[in-house]
Formats: C-alpha cells, structure tokens, sequence
C-alpha cells in the first residue's frame, strides 16, 4: 500500500481586529479549496486560525469571551468542517477554547478526511506573562487568558485516508522544545502538525532580533527536530501586520531529513502543496534514530527533575 500523501501549508496573511468572523472564515474555506484542487488531502491552517492573535491586548469579560470557541465544531466554524468533508480532506486548525467548566486553552484539533475529529491538543509551552507590562503598546498575555496545557503530547493513528500516518501536533512555542519533538518521537510519529503565530520583532522595543532571525530560527527548530525524530513536519504560520505588529511567515514543509521541500515566500495567504512518503521517516528511526538500541534514558535525568538552570560549582583558588 502506498504511504504517500499530499499534504499542504496553508499559511494565512493578517486577521485583523476588526475583521468578521465571515471574512475570516472565506479566507479559510478559499485556503482549503486551492490545496485540495492541488490534491491535498490534508491541510494545515495556524495557531489561533479563526481570530487575531488577542493576547497582544489586555481584555477581560465579552471583549476576551468573543475570541474563545465553546465547542468544537460549531455554528460559526461549521462551513468549514462541511466544505472538508465534501472534498474529502482534513486539516489541523487552532482556536482558542473554552470548556464547559470555564476552563481555557489554546488548542488545536486533526480531523480527517471523513469529517471525524483524530485528536485534540493543548499548548504546553506557553509564552509571556500573566500580568500586563506597564506601559508597553502590545502585550503577550497567553500565560493570562490560557491554562498549561493538560493533553501531554500524544499521537494519533490515522485511518485510510492518511495511509495510516502516526501524527502529532504542537503549537507555536511548543516548537522551539526539543522535548516535545522527542515524546512525539518516542511514539514513532512520522508527521507533525504545528501553526504559529510568531512576532516578527519585539513591538515595544528592542533590536537583537529581527525578522529575518526569528523566521530562520523558526524554520531550523522545523528541519532540526524533524531530523532528530526522522518525522515530516509542517510549520505553518499567521503571518503580516497585524493591527500594526508584525508576525513572521516562513511556513514550511520539511521531510525526516530536514530539508525544506516547500516554503511560503509572502506574508500573505498562500498554500503549498508537497507529497510526503511516509516510509522516508525509516531510514532515520531504524538506523542513526534507533530510540531503542542507541538511547540511554537513565542518564536524561535532568530533563524531567528541574525547569531551570543548575549551574556547577565555581573552582576554588
């Protein structure tokens, strides 16, 4: 049985403040059409696909509840979920969630081709502060409107229509932790789901970073991990001026040796298309990335037993 499938990037421009949750969601369906005339069958959209990026602002009661799904699918996003369906494609999305218990999360969810959702995901890693920073025009206030993460990262095994893929998902920040890839790879993924929503440059200030950097940074922890996992990885970004800050594009796709197979060249919406064999990831995980005969978790102990940094003793005189 070929284990070929074609996947796309569907990397999205700006969502503006001001913008209709119809606008948005033509956009989205316009995305999905242009990858499945190409013969994707499974597209990959951003974080936080259905709103701007909102933590940039300080909002509380309605003004923050507009931005949160309650379900998933539901009345707002349902276009997109039937239009997939009659294609015959899936796609990975991110949304801001809100449970029944109040509870809220950055999320994201894999439904495959049939309209079937194949898992759900939580950030883990996430950025910024919970309290404003006095003073500053644009905030990053995931840490204040998102719990952690409670999801772990766990694979999924795909049906036919995904030739039986193990995939897995992060989002945005969750990307730049290795440990994150090596959990997915110690499940044997063989395809990674990851949108973003990346600042482009630090809009209070500062010039140590720009974007060209930080889309270089974005795209080596892409090729690097991939690599280190021997997984395809599709990184898929919101990209452009947004109510004035900028996010970086660099959407990519990239196989289990790293190597970039298709990247985004605007900050606009924009789609590419790859085919990806799965049983390229064996070279890796049964030679050089052979977890089982090469790793040695007893000496990984760190990883697991502190968050920050211990630094050795400093030498005597």
């Amino acid at each position: 049985m070929s284990r070929v499938i074609t996947v796309a990037a569907a990397q999205m421009g700006p969502t503006q403040r001001a913008d209709s949750r119809a606008h948005t969601m033509a956009r989205l369906l316009r995305l999905l059409e242009d990858a499945a005339a190409r013969g994707a069958t499974l597209v990959v959209f951003p974080e936080l696909a259905f709103t701007t990026f909102f933590p940039r602002w300080l909002l509380d009661g309605p003004d923050l509840d507009r931005y949160f799904e309650r379900a998933m699918p539901n009345p707002a996003v349902q276009p997109l979920f039937d239009r997939a369906r009659e294609l015959g494609v899936g796609f990975y999305i991110g949304y801001a969630e809100l449970t029944p218990a109040g509870e809220r999360y950055n999320s994201a969810i894999l439904v495959q081709p049939d309209g079937a959702i194949l898992g759900h995901y939580r950030k883990v890693h996430l950025p910024g502060s919970v309290e404003p920073r006095e003073g500053a025009r644009f905030q990053q206030l995931e840490k204040r409107y998102f719990a952690y993460g409670d999801t772990g990262f766990p694979a999924f095994r795909a049906g036919a229509g995904w030739a039986g893929a193990i995939m897995g998902m992060m989002i945005c920040n969750d990307r730049r932790w290795p440990e994150a890839w090596r959990v997915l790879g110690l499940q044997g993924v063989e395809l990674v789901c990851v949108g973003y929503n990346s600042a482009a440059y630090d809009p209070n200030g500062g010039s140590t970073e720009d974007a060209a950097l930080r889309t270089f940074h974005s795209q080596l922890v892409a090729q690097a991990n991939a690599y280190m996992n021997a997984t395809w990885a599709i990184a898929v970004a919101k990209a452009g001026d947004e109510d004035g800050s900028g996010l970086i594009g660099g959407s990519c796709i990239v196989d289990p040796n790293g190597r970039i197979v298709a990247e985004a060249r605007t900050l606009g919406d924009e789609v590419l298309v790859a085919p990806c064999d799965l049983d390229l990831c064996r070279q890796g995980k049964e030679k050089m990335f052979d977890f089982a005969a090469h790793r040695q978790p007893a000496q990984y102990a760190p990883i697991t037993e502190r968050a920050g940094v211990v630094e050795p003793a400093p030498l005597v005189a």
